[in-house]
């Protein structure tokens, strides 16, 4: 078992920045993978950034070298995202992706305007 909070979103202008951090309540599980995804009201949720559990790092085409994904410590998850654009408005949720069952996050709202 393993919980997760999400911290750091917020309102900003659209290329603006902003890291979000998700704490996790024990280390990452190292068969995991771990990822942010996000979801906009009416949509279905969408993969933003991942680690596989093999270290692979992949990301959305839409967020390609704009958002950067991190694991700082062992169990704090970053997203550092930069040249933010009003579509990257969403509530963002973090996620830890095991073959037994899949944990997440609460989330925090990210809201971009012009």
């Amino acid at each position: 078992q393993i919980q997760l909070v999400e911290s750091g979103g917020g309102s900003v202008q659209a290329g603006g920045s902003l890291k979000l951090s998700c704490v996790a309540s024990r280390s990452f599980f190292n068969n995991c993978g771990m990822g942010w995804y996000r979801q906009v009201p009416g949509k279905a949720r969408e993969m933003v950034a991942k680690i596989s559990s093999e270290d692979i790092v992949s990301y959305a085409d839409s967020v390609k070298g704009r958002f950067t994904i991190s694991q700082s410590n062992a169990n704090t998850l970053i997203l550092q995202m930069s040249s933010l654009k009003i579509e990257d408005t969403a509530r963002y949720y973090c996620a830890v992706l095991c073959n037994w069952m899949d944990y997440w996050g609460q989330g925090t709202q990210v809201t971009v305007s012009s």
